[in-house]
């Protein structure tokens, strides 16, 4: 046996965590090199030789899933958020492992810092735009009968199965949290599979996230090494979110269980993404400085291995070279390529020896196909003898539509500059890239913007706009946010993640719900237009004077459909006269008797829509303090009848949603309120919105 072989062997295997335990192969078992990218040395072992993933599936649909779904999506987010705070308190320790892949202290606030930001993030929207339940109403209620005893709506409710997550080496820590964050609002427990070069930061998260005891059992499970046959045990239950090459996501894609058995696939892969600056953008502009810096920042970051980093740099045929010699400038004086444990390192080296070689492999592709190097930086010998370094590349180009030019990506710190000679060129240009994550768009003209955007946006999934004015704001083009869709069509994968409360639905089924009001409010939880009231109110109107005054209750007394109907109120000319002196608004409708009835919609002069809701306020606000702690807006207003001095209204409020707060002691109600005039017609719709509080104590009078 010969020294590799015995350093082989004695290295410790990256564990995976499955079934509830920390597991290991056998020490005999063949295993992959894992090597520090600094220094070429072995760190550690990757392989699942030995582990029964069948059996891994299993716990995360059993156990997993059980217990996940039997929290609310509030709940869920409120466990996101304290595992954001537990992280945060302990990234140094990522920092310090992730160092290992190449990663710098800039590449680390992209990687670790920007996986916690997205449980903080879905931590936050979770409880703020998701009800305190289990289900997602989607859009409006459809009337499928005349007299509204059928109604039919949407819903998403938690796919039944479990969500593998097959990630690149690039983002060890952000790669896994972006997928798992919304899948574990969705209620769907997580299978993670990083890749091995750098699967053993993922593993060391894990750790973290495992010794917190924040997460439910089974909510996440850790497979570090090769998982092949891991699609063959999945079905139209489950979904495989993936991060990689196009090459790989096609082969997955063809998987019988997907082609054919209904898994759902979305692949996120690599794309030749494109900046093109605009015509107006000259040397000297605010514009131009911001692009270049740009272009040097996206080149350079994570030593280039980003999928979202600039491969094609698109600039007015005139200044090609002027930028090549601003972006080599930047480079010379910015860049320093060295060891990641260096403090004085600004680009370490790529994550493996592997893809050093894959990326050298490209560029010398990209050279024989018509390439010349306009600009590459020295790399000490000192360097050049270990590790995975490598200086940055500049490319130029005489064939702006080489076939390999928009082809053949280079993942690493390498960016070719083209020239094109109209908009029209560059829009060309940039499409030639068949389907890319992001582009970025920089020039201070809104024609020129505009004709480059509707252009290029079919052909990406998103597309920064830079100028000077968020030069300095802007979380840039490479920065894929927690609140923004990331993916893109054709090369990119087709698939689509993060973009906020979109990407829980990812992991939910939307079904169409019909059925009466009455069995959608019970099975929903909202209250539905025809579905039983308890009213308060005045008899008359529907009321019963047992009831007690919905504004009188607290979250644990307050039921949905609790209800106040009020009696009626008459308007006046007066007043509808006071109030439009008294706010400005002399809309002629309000104060002019002829020109109003000449309106083919008002019957003369008409109070203010604002009016009428201020008078509903005062026909169904409780008198006195009570629980409810203040009104923070309305919703979906609705003017459908004109009220005209002489006229009345009346208005029934209706409990609707109560949304109960994890982590206060107060929640949101949303209430359903409707006005009618005195011959019972609709003369307003719209949802009120109340912080309540959550003790009976609290209703004083």
């Amino acid at each position: 046996m010969n020294a590799t072989e015995t350093a082989a062997v004695a290295a410790p295997y990256v564990q995976s965590y499955v079934g509830g335990a920390w597991w290991s192969p056998a020490d005999d078992a063949s295993g992959t090199p894992v090597l520090d990218a600094n220094t070429g040395e072995q760190i550690a072992r990757s392989s699942t030789e030995g582990l029964d993933l069948a059996a891994v599936i299993d716990h995360a649909r059993t156990v997993g899933r059980r217990v996940i779904q039997s929290m609310t999506f509030h709940e869920r987010a409120f466990t996101l958020k304290q595992l954001a705070l537990f992280l945060q308190e302990r990234k140094e320790t990522l920092y310090d492992v992730s160092r290992r892949t190449g990663a710098t202290a800039r590449d680390n606030l992209v990687d670790v810092d920007g996986g916690i930001g997205v449980l903080f993030t879905y931590g936050s929207k979770g409880r703020r735009e998701l009800p305190n339940s289990t289900i997602i109403i989607d859009g409006d209620v459809e009337s499928l009968s005349k007299d509204g005893t059928f109604l039919g709506e949407h819903v998403y409710t938690s796919m039944p199965g479990v969500a593998v997550q097959i990630n690149a080496f690039n983002f060890p820590v952000w790669g896994m949290l972006e997928k798992f964050a919304p899948a574990f609002i969705a209620g769907v427990p997580s299978i993670v599979k990083p890749a091995t070069p750098t699967g053993f930061v993922t593993e060391a998260a894990v750790r973290l996230i495992i010794e917190s005891g924040i997460l439910p059992d089974g909510a996440l499970q850790l497979v570090s090494g090769s998982a092949r046959g891991l699609l063959d045990h999945l079905d139209y239950r489950d979904a495989v979110a993936f991060t990689g090459s196009a090459s790989t996501a096609n082969a997955l894609r063809a998987h019988v269980n997907v082609a054919e058995g209904g898994v759902r696939f979305t692949a996120e892969a690599d794309s030749l993404n494109a900046a093109i600056l605009g015509p107006d953008a000259v040397p000297g502009t605010p514009e131009f400085d911001a692009f270049v810096r740009s272009v040097v920042t996206e080149t350079t970051a994570k030593a280039g291995q980003k999928c979202t980093a600039i491969r094609r740099t698109i600039v007015p045929s005139g200044l090609v070279q002027p930028v090549v010699d601003a972006v080599a400038e930047r480079i010379a004086k910015r860049v320093v390529v060295g060891d990641a444990h260096d403090e004085t390192t600004t680009m370490g080296p790529l994550a493996s020896l592997e893809q050093l070689r894959d990326v050298g492999g490209a560029v010398d592709e990209l050279l024989a196909a018509g390439a010349r190097v306009a600009y590459r930086g020295a790399l000490p010998d000192s360097l050049a003898a270990r590790g995975a370094y490598m200086s940055p590349v500049v490319l130029t180009w005489d064939d702006n539509r080489a076939e390999l030019l928009h082809s053949r990506e280079a993942f690493g710190p390498v960016t070719s500059v083209v020239g094109y000679e109209s908009l029209g060129d560059a829009v060309e240009l940039a499409a030639l890239g068949a389907g890319s994550l992001v582009a970025t768009i920089c020039t201070n003209d809104g024609n020129t913007a505009r004709t480059l955007l509707t252009g290029i946006a079919g052909h990406h999934g998103r597309v920064l706009l830079l100028n000077r004015d968020d030069a300095k704001t802007s979380t840039g083009h490479g920065s894929p946010m927690p609140h923004l869709v990331h993916g893109g069509p054709g090369r990119a994968g087709g698939g689509e993640e993060l973009g906020g409360i979109r990407a829980v639905h990812h992991y939910m089924q939307r079904s169409a719900l019909q059925g009466s009001p009455d069995l959608l409010t019970q099975v929903t939880g909202v209250w539905h237009r025809g579905a039983p009231q308890r009213v308060a109110g005045e008899a008359a109107f529907g009321g019963s004077e047992e009831f007690v005054h919905p504004f009188r209750k607290a979250l644990d007394t307050l039921r949905v459909g609790d209800a106040f109907a009020s009696g009626l109120r008459q308007a006046t000319l007066d007043e509808i006269t006071a109030f439009a002196e008294s706010t400005g608004d002399i809309f002629y409708a309000h104060v002019n008797d002829e020109a109003a009835t000449a309106n083919p919609f008002f019957p003369g002069i008409v109070a203010h829509g604002y009016l009428l809701v201020s008078w509903a306020a005062g026909l169904f606000v409780a008198p006195g303090r009570s629980p409810v702690l203040a009104n923070y807006g309305l919703e979906k207003l609705r003017f459908t009848t004109p009220i005209g001095a002489g006229d009345s209204v009346r208005v029934v409020l209706t409990a609707k949603e109560i949304r109960s707060r994890v982590d206060a002691d107060y929640g949101e109600v949303v209430w359903d309120a409707v006005l009618y005039n005195q011959h019972d017609e609709l003369v307003a719709t719209y949802d009120v919105l109340t912080l309540v509080a959550k003790d009976e104590s609290q209703a004083l009078g």
